[in-house]
């Protein structure tokens, strides 16, 4: 069943919609976008940038701080059994200026950097994931960060001071029906003299339950003098009209203030718009290219968790003689879990940096950072599980009842596994990657392959074409990664560098020959398109953990470990690149397609005899219907 006030759109205007949201030029240099032509840009890289000194000073000072409160004020235990959390404890971190990290301190805020705001989030995120759940949907995607980049001066003095410390803020784009498909998005803001009214259903709304000040994406609807389209709105909560509907329970964050909104003829001032009308979703596409690194930042907390208590539990744990770490099939996911880790804050870290420094465009590298780390983060806990065995299965609660410690192996399980869906799906990011890694093979053909375009503008595009591959196809072929003292300076990492260029000018040349082959319809391929962007993840990884290790050990800080870790991920990684190039096109993806098609009509239907469904009665997507409410607003600020 359809909710009703969803608005049916074509596949063509749905695409329409996410391409004119996207940033079109690049005006800046990319190391991942080089990286998917083939163009292996060190420099860009190496040496690996570092914070200035007086950024490092404030941002240690307040990890300190911070670790302190959560050792002595945050109990993940009972947040996780009571699915809340205490509201002294937020009272705690506004005072201590949590709220405000990411916030300019001319506006009240602490002023850290991205580096050191992510660390801060790492760290607060092992001590209850559900407050880094809210620390970073305030931050990294509520009010503060669109007006920090698209604010007028009179939003900033007045929303940011009460950001920094005592209000918390949602972002509200999703809707029952509409997901990672904006382009039928159906909540409406109709302007009305020098206010708009706002009606609409919003879903999934992060903080929205206790929050203060909301992002809302809404439609406006073109006439004179109004440009229309998806446009951002900085909502106060307790508006007259707003409702939060339902608090949503989930497997993981149980602690999370997520809930159902409701507009019904809400009153929003034209003072509250953030940018023009018709600019929403590139606001949040670009405010999505720095706050995108909040998750990959918990991943690296939960990393070096799961990695803690896999070192302490496998120590102690014998089995035939010895402790368990001993036996092999153990060891392999200790090794996975200890180099994955270091790679993945190496990822985070450089990405962070090069966001504080702006001499880079990130936006392919925040999203690899986010895709990489939401995946890797799920294997490493899952594999944490796996090593506690039945231990691993079993609630915290449950081990300190028979007297064992309380080690919540399976809740960090279920709390990473939404990474792999919020803020981006996988597969999403899969295709927003992949067409940024396209985009220059489409600026020069896109005509060529556009079925709508004329011979005409076809020839012009063939012409283009031509040229540029002219020039770039013999760069493919050979490259300094053939040389065996390239890259010399790196000593035993040196070898992995040669292998990234060489997988470089290979991902490349995959790319133009599946761009040769099917043309139009490659944007269909979604399974091959998959495998380039995991290919380029692994590469980007790898990039960075040498880069890491190399600075390491040139500033004698665990440099000859950090070696070990880089070389034991950078032969791990080679062999799932290996294995991603040779399923380019050895898979069953043509196959797939046709069992797909046989279960959507019910060609297989026998094969789910013999089973009960659980499921309880409804439609599958609730009624979005704007109106007024007819629940009780379980809105609850905290004051």
């Amino acid at each position: 069943m359809t909710a009703p006030s969803t608005r049916n759109v074509s596949e063509r205007e749905a695409r329409q919609v996410a391409e004119a949201a996207r940033e079109q030029d690049w005006r800046k240099p990319s190391f991942a976008k080089e990286l998917f032509l083939g163009r292996f840009r060190l420099d860009l890289v190496h040496p690996h940038p570092t914070p200035a000194t007086e950024d490092a000073q404030r941002g240690e000072e307040f990890l300190t701080k911070l670790r302190d409160f959560c050792e002595t004020k945050i109990d993940g235990a009972r947040i996780e059994r009571e699915a809340q959390i205490p509201d002294e404890t937020i009272d705690g971190l506004k005072e201590i200026g949590a709220l405000g990290m990411k916030i300019d301190t001319k506006y009240g805020g602490l002023g850290l950097t991205q580096v050191y705001y992510n660390k801060a989030l790492a760290l607060v995120g092992s001590a209850s994931p559900a407050i880094g759940a809210l620390l970073s949907a305030h931050q990294s995607i509520g009010v503060p960060q669109p007006l920090k980049q698209f604010g007028t001066q009179e939003q900033k003095d007045t929303f940011l001071p009460r950001c920094a410390r005592t209000d918390i803020t949602a972002f509200l784009l999703t809707e029952p029906d509409v997901g990672s498909d904006p382009a039928r998005l159906a909540t409406t803001a109709v302007p009305d003299g020098d206010t708009y009214v706002l009606d609409g259903v919003k879903l999934w709304t992060t903080n929205g339950v206790v929050a203060d000040l909301l992002v809302v994406m809404a439609r406006v609807p073109k006439s004179e003098g109004h440009k229309g389209g998806i446009t951002a709105f900085v909502v106060e909560a307790a508006a007259e009209g707003v409702t939060v509907e339902n608090r949503n329970a989930f497997m993981g964050l149980r602690g999370i203030e997520n809930g159902v909104t409701r507009f019904h003829r809400v009153r929003v001032p034209a003072a509250n718009r953030i940018g023009p009308e018709g600019a929403g979703l590139k606001i949040a596409l670009t405010t999505l290219n720095t706050g995108r690194l909040s998750l990959p930042a918990m991943c690296v907390g939960a990393g070096k968790w799961c990695l803690k208590i896999a070192r302490e539990w496998s120590a102690a744990r014998e089995q035939w003689g010895k402790p368990i770490a001993k036996h092999e099939a153990v060891g392999a996911k200790i090794s996975f879990i200890a180099a994955t880790t270091f790679a993945l804050e190496a990822v985070v870290d450089l990405a962070s940096q090069m966001a504080d420094e702006d001499r880079n465009d990130i936006r392919i590298e925040a999203a690899l950072a986010k895709l990489y780390g939401s995946e890797m983060g799920c294997l490493m806990a899952d594999e944490l599980v796996q090593i506690r065995g039945g231990r691993g299965f079993e609630t915290a609660a449950s081990l300190a009842a028979r007297g064992e410690r309380a080690v919540p192996a399976e809740q960090i399980l279920r709390d990473l596994r939404i990474n792999r869906i919020f803020e981006g799906s996988t597969e999403i990011m899969h295709l927003l990657i992949a067409r940024e890694a396209v985009d220059a093979h489409l600026s020069v053909a896109g005509d060529l392959i556009d079925p709508d375009k004329s011979l005409s503008d076809k020839g012009k595009a063939a012409a283009k074409a031509g040229t540029f591959y002219a020039r770039w196809l013999p760069k493919l072929v050979a490259g300094p990664g053939q040389l065996p003292r390239t890259y010399a300076e790196f000593g035993d990492l040196a070898g992995h560098l040669r292998y990234v260029e060489r997988a470089a000018r290979k991902l490349a040349r995959s790319t133009f020959y599946a761009m040769s082959r099917w043309q139009g319809r490659m944007e269909t391929k979604q399974g091959f398109l998959g495998r380039i962007v995991d290919i380029g993840a692994e590469l980007f990884a790898m990039s960075a953990a040498v880069v890491r290790a190399e600075h390491l050990r040139a500033t004698d800080d665990h440099g000859r470990e950090a070696y070990q870790l880089a070389d034991a991920f950078c032969r791990q990684a080679r062999i799932r690149v290996d294995e991603l190039f040779r399923r380019l096109w050895t898979n069953t993806d043509d196959l797939d397609r046709k069992v797909v098609s046989g279960v959507l009509t019910g060609t297989y239907a026998w094969l789910e005899e013999g089973v009960v469904d659980p499921s309880g009665d409804g439609p599958w997507i609730a009624d979005a219907t704007p109106g007024p409410t007819e629940k009780e607003n379980v809105h609850r600020p905290i004051r």
